[in-house]
């Protein structure tokens, strides 16, 4: 467990992380209205984008980038969807009703694979952000949570421990599964909240019902008792907190210190038939998250994506995780300066390695059921490449290399395998595994609870060349 995941972290480690991570931007930003790409439209094959969204916090990129101008600025007129669902980004995106999206970081995989819906070649070249999930339970599971193993609930982070001795005492008494709820079958919640159930011995297929709901429509169900409890982005944990008909057990920063959340995703095609117009867009929300990611611009982005057309959510809600806090409860609060990163820690970068680790969960729950090349998967889908040449000339540092390992950085670490060092955050899980992403197999076999569908060996035969 690292200094960050304690309750005892206190704001002066958001303001340090900010000041820091500040100064580093300073050094290669642009101004939103100045600079070699000001106003000009030069070279792009189309100016006039329609960009969907999800009401979630980490929306913020692409709201603040045509709110503040940067997209402007780099000759776009840019409107911004607000879609229902994230099928409905996936379905409009891939017909060409959308020009991109905030999209979860496992769409653009299972897009490209066909997994769970038609199979469209879909990329990324820009990672929205890191954090920004948590676990919430309703009030009557919780106290049954606490009254099954009160040590385990008291410790940070907190583990599904308790939970699975209340499911045995539902089992004995012969009750149905508890309904649990996530944002989509490939996201990034669904693989939260499977991994941290699974860690304490909870078989999520068996055990529990898990189903998905839309992000806005989570803290109503709770409320209506449709379920029992939810993993989704803010700030619909701290709003179920606000009115007092959940408490939240644990953030994803907690299950997986600075996990990879959204991603900007288009068509394959779209990229080709629009390369100048796609970096400009990386451009832009490059230059957004800067913005961003600097202490004393939080509390307007709060302002901006809180907002009816983007969030529609109190400010006062929405501020409490932008500004680095966190409430279990309305009397528990704790400073978690790193729960929403936009640009620090090479935030931006799309990590190839990432892909992989999402690769292993579909493989991981059964989604996944042909052996696949993980590393070819990886570069066809995650474009490190059109990310550096987007880049090239905001004079910011970039990482050299496509992968690298998690859950061994325990705290803040200099990447030198860059243009220039990048400080990155820790990288822990909160279980102690480790992930190599040279090694997805090995990570795999080190799983007992799972249900994989197909043989090891032959996927690590496809993966004997990689």
């Amino acid at each position: 467990m690292t200094e960050l995941n304690t309750p005892e972290l206190k704001r002066r480690g958001f303001l340090k992380a900010s000041a820091a991570m500040s100064s580093a931007a300073a050094l290669g930003s642009l101004l939103p209205f100045g600079g070699a790409w000001a106003g000009g439209s030069e070279g792009l094959e189309k100016t006039a984008l329609k960009l969907g969204i999800i009401p979630l916090t980490d929306c913020a990129v692409i709201v603040v980038a045509k709110e503040k101008g940067f997209f402007k600025a780099h000759g776009l007129d840019v409107t911004v969807s607000k879609e229902a669902s994230w099928a409905n980004i996936r379905d409009k995106v891939s017909l060409g009703e959308l020009d991109g999206a905030h999209m979860l970081a496992g769409m653009p995989l299972a897009a490209t694979l066909g997994v769970g819906a038609t199979q469209k070649d879909t990329i990324t070249a820009f990672s929205m952000d890191l954090n920004g999930n948590g676990i919430t339970v309703s009030n009557e599971l919780y106290e049954r949570m606490m009254a099954a193993d009160p040590e385990a609930m008291k410790a940070r982070p907190t583990t599904a421990v308790a939970l699975k001795k209340v499911i045995e005492e539902d089992k004995k008494a012969g009750k149905e599964p508890m309904t649990f709820a996530m944002v989509f079958p490939v996201s990034t919640h669904n693989y939260e909240i499977r991994y941290w159930m699974a860690s304490a011995g909870i078989d999520p297929d068996k055990d529990v019902r898990l189903i998905v709901i839309p992000p806005p429509q989570m803290v109503a169900n709770l409320q209506a008792r449709n379920i029992v409890g939810y993993c989704v982005g803010e700030p619909w944990n701290q709003r179920a907190v606000e009115m007092g008909i959940g408490r939240s057990l644990i953030t994803n920063y907690e299950i997986w210190n600075n996990n990879p959340e959204k991603v900007f995703g288009v068509n394959r095609e779209w990229a080709d038939k629009h390369p100048n117009t796609h970096k400009a867009l990386i451009r832009a929300m490059i230059e957004a998250a800067q913005w961003m990611d600097k202490l004393e611009n939080r509390r307007e982005v709060v302002k901006i994506i809180s907002q009816k057309s983007y969030v529609n959510a109190p400010e006062s809600v929405v501020e409490n995780s932008m500004t680095g806090t966190w409430r279990y409860t309305k009397t528990e609060e704790v400073q978690l300066p790193d729960f929403n990163v936009f640009y620090r820690y090479a935030a931006t970068f799309p990590w190839q390695s990432h892909a992989v680790w999402f690769l292993t969960q579909m493989v991981r729950w059964g989604q996944i059921e042909a052996p696949i090349n993980f590393k070819k998967v990886a570069e066809t889908v995650y474009r490190s490449d059109i990310y550096r040449d987007a880049a090239k000339d905001l004079g910011i540092a970039v990482p050299s290399i496509e992968m690298k390992p998690e859950g061994i950085n325990a705290a803040r670490w200099m990447l030198e395998k860059a243009s220039a060092p990048i400080q990155m955050g820790p990288d822990m899980f909160f279980d102690g595994m480790k992930f190599d992403p040279a090694k997805p197999i090995d990570y795999l076999k080190g799983f007992k609870v799972h249900a994989m569908k197909m043989d090891l060996a032959a996927l690590a035969k496809a993966n004997a060349a990689a």
